[in-house]
């Protein structure tokens, strides 16, 4: 199994990356290899002065590089030796199980949307993020990011996604769907919220347990929260600071230091035809080494071939 990694993404790239897939090769199993996509002669160089002398990760070189502020699709198609492009047709082409970047956001999406495309029958694919939990799990909160607004049958197909999602990657056997809202009772809500909910409670696919609040965001009420993207991206970004805030202090806890990035590596894109994760900008060697195994997990469980049979498409 090959997991592609764009070595030239990131505010630290490549010298993160690199560390970063080092560490991860130590950690993967046997048969995977990292595909180090990026200008050779940097990375081979890097490889030599960090002393690795290993046969799990393998140079591909790509001349270009997408900066963190270009347009998406302009630069996607100016750059087609970027490594982003790359490795996106690594993927459609199966060179690739997996690929990861902590570089542009927007050309990350827009390559998994026009490149390996979404899932057929997969309305909108979708940003999941990990969010820790008191009992000591994680469950998956949806979209955070992808799509700022969502009609009602997108909202229940987050909840097909998501339990996909954590059932299979994160080994929760029959999770619990949550409705993001400002009530629990069922009338509360906007028109679409509302409407999501009358879907979601007559889908036999999932676990619906009803409306939650923010509060119920880290306690075992659901495993998988449904929002849409404008909503997902403030409370994940509002997680992040907690931790942020509490490390400036100079405060530690075993749970809030899952609130860290860098705990989890990235978030996933789910519902398109291939496995890919999008790490943060300043991520370290660290976060890239987990980007890496979150991906693996995702591979090993045949995660993007589970949503194809879910839509019935073959």
């Amino acid at each position: 199994m090959r997991i592609a990694l764009d070595a030239m993404g990131g505010d630290y790239a490549p010298e993160a990356n690199v560390k970063g897939a080092m560490l991860a090769a130590e950690q993967l199993e046997e048969d995977y290899e990292i595909l180090l996509i990026g200008k050779e002669d940097i990375l081979n160089q890097l490889l030599k002065e960090y002393g690795y002398t290993g046969s799990v990760i393998k140079v591909v070189n790509a001349t270009q590089v997408i900066e963190m502020g270009e347009h998406p699709t302009k630069a996607l198609t100016q750059k087609p030796d970027s490594s982003i492009a790359v490795g996106f047709g690594m993927l459609k082409a199966e060179k690739a199980h997996a690929f990861c970047s902590t570089g542009n956001t927007g050309a990350m999406l827009v390559g998994a949307m026009f490149s390996v495309k979404a899932v057929e029958g997969i309305l909108r694919p979708s940003i999941g993020g990990l969010v820790p939990k008191l009992n000591g799990g994680f469950g998956i909160i949806l979209d955070v990011g992808a799509n700022a607004d969502c009609k009602p049958e997108v909202l229940e197909q987050f909840g097909e996604i998501g339990s996909i999602y954590a059932k299979y990657v994160l080994e929760i056997e029959n999770p619990k769907v949550g409705l993001m809202n400002l009530g629990e009772e069922e009338g509360k809500g906007t028109v679409n919220t509302q409407a999501a909910y009358q879907r979601l409670k007559v889908n036999p696919n999932i676990n619906f347990i009803g409306n939650i609040e923010g509060r119920d965001m880290f306690n075992d009420r659901a495993d998988v929260i449904v929002c849409d993207g404008y909503t997902g991206n403030i409370i994940l970004k509002m997680a992040e600071s907690v931790y942020d805030i509490l490390s400036e202090k100079n405060m530690h806890d075993p749970f809030f230091d899952k609130f860290n990035y860098e705990a989890v590596g990235g978030s996933p894109i789910l519902g398109i035809n291939g496995n890919a994760v999008i790490g943060h900008g300043v991520s370290s060697p660290l976060a890239v080494c987990n980007m890496v195994l979150q991906a693996q997990k995702m591979v090993a469980t045949n995660l993007s071939q589970r949503f194809i049979k879910h839509t019935g498409v073959q």
